[in-house]
């Protein structure tokens, strides 16, 4: 797994645990949501990832997008 792939995966993960939280516990894990939704949107016009910067210090394989 690359880390493109990686980072769309853990992405993902945040979100459906962040709603699960607000749903359940409080309404207040949405600000999460909108914090991961705001970093994907502004990596993909930056190129700036801080969870791809770590994947890739691990020696995780590069995709196209995170170079």
């Amino acid at each position: 797994m690359n880390i493109d792939r990686l980072v769309f995966a853990v992405a993902g993960c945040f979100v459906l645990a962040s709603i699960l939280l607000s749903i359940y516990h409080n309404q207040n894990w949405l600000w999460f949501t909108g914090f991961v939704g705001l970093n994907l949107f502004q990596a993909a016009f930056t190129g700036f990832c801080p969870l791809a910067k770590i994947l890739k210090a691990a020696g995780v394989p590069p995709g196209e997008a995170f170079r």
